[in-house]
């Protein structure tokens, strides 16, 4: 492996942690899709800032493209407020028209720039080791890796910092506020450091890659745990994971690496999405199914309860009176049977002690309005799931 594949792959792993860690705070307060309109918007504050500096390297650009980017939102939420429109449809206004005022800049000013849509939305990490940072002389690596490299220090300073303000006003902007912590400021830090981000990684990696990297690890963590601290580190996991195999599906297709790593993201997000053990679809049809059948058990075992004629309890009541098919009462019967909840001599059902005390407590707090409490139940008296 050559140094220029190990800068690619390190500048690649470096914005995939910078970008998820302001990440995954804009998926918990439901603002992913404002990357998107910050990655687009930062146009005319770069262009501003070069006509101001007439130099590509200048800090100026980028501190006037966070600008740009805090005033997208600022705009985007005072069109929000109006309660017109909801928050997709301004941020559908507002990015489009910012991005379009940033194009006529350089077509009224630099008509000999030429705009590489490639480079603007997919970008090309294969050009930014070439890209070096010279100090007398001097060759201190990739600029793009600096640029990021401190981008990341000051976030992750920063996270340290007010972690528990950022978690607080992020979950309870009520409560942070009544503990002296401003929500507001909270909000307009998050804004700012994501803007900055999203300028240091869009000249490396695109605005296609920035908005992936910014949503798709920490929406695919979200999916795995409920705890911050550990969705800030596998939403970090999963961005270097995506560069890393990005990288190395482009070099064996041939392919943009910035759309290899963003397709490597969305394979990441949809195996999570099927099989996650909490909130997977799978793991959810199965909840589901297991939920109906218990729901059938326990509509069953008040059945038993309510009466007391053989010809009520016989097992082929299940599928004459309450109208079951016959491998539903078969599962009914099989998991009140394997929990000891009834026995069955000569085909009649008869309820067990165990499965007495069960369905009382179950009336119980069906009838005083508690049926959440059921699960608990169950959890309790059952040794077999549905």
């Amino acid at each position: 492996m050559s140094g220029t594949q190990i800068e690619i792959q390190l500048i690649a792993a470096l914005v995939a942690v910078a970008c998820a860690i302001p990440g995954t705070f804009l998926v918990l307060r439901k603002m992913a899709m404002i990357s998107d309109a910050i990655s687009h918007s930062i146009l005319p504050g770069i262009v501003l800032g070069f006509f101001l500096t007439q130099d590509l390297n200048s800090p100026l650009l980028i501190l006037l493209a966070a600008l740009t980017g805090v005033i997208t939102v600022i705009l985007v939420e005072a069109i929000q407020r109006t309660g017109l429109v909801k928050e997709d449809t301004a941020i559908g206004l507002v990015f489009p028209a910012l991005f379009s005022i940033g194009v006529i800049l350089i077509a009224r000013n630099a008509n000999d720039v030429h705009l590489d849509i490639d480079a603007v939305l997919l970008g090309e990490l294969a050009f930014a080791p070439f890209d070096r940072l010279l100090v007398g002389g001097s060759d201190w690596g990739p600029k793009s890796l600096w640029v990021i490299g401190t981008i990341l220090t000051v976030t992750l300073t920063l996270l340290l910092l007010f972690f528990k303000e950022l978690k607080l006003s992020t979950f309870d902007a009520g409560l942070a506020a009544t503990l002296g912590f401003s929500p507001l400021i909270l909000h307009y830090g998050l804004m700012t450091v994501s803007s900055v981000t999203v300028v240091g990684a869009f000249d490396a990696v695109g605005a296609v890659l920035v908005v992936a990297l910014i949503i798709a690890p920490a929406a695919t963590a979200y999916l795995l745990t409920d705890d911050l601290r550990k969705m800030l580190l596998l939403s970090c996991g999963f961005g270097v994971f995506a560069a890393i195999a990005g990288y190395w599906l482009a070099n064996l297709l041939d392919a943009s690496i910035a759309g290899s790593m963003s397709t490597v993201l969305g394979l990441l997000f949809f195996v999570v999405y099927l099989f996650a053990p909490g909130q997977g679809v799978l793991s959810s049809l199965f909840r589901e199914r297991r939920q109906r059948l218990e729901v059938s058990l326990l509509v069953f075992l008040l059945h038993l309860q309510n009466h007391q004629e053989k010809r009520e309890r016989h097992v082929n009541h299940l599928r004459e009176h309450i109208n079951w098919q016959e491998v539903r009462s078969r599962r009914v019967l099989d998991l009140a049977r394997k929990n000891n909840l009834i026995t069955i001599v000569d085909d009649v059902v008869d309820l067990t002690p165990k499965g007495q005390q069960f369905t009382d407590e179950a009336l119980s707090y069906i009838t005083t309005n508690k049926e959440t409490a059921i699960e608990e139940l169950k959890e309790r008296f059952f040794l077999f799931r549905g």
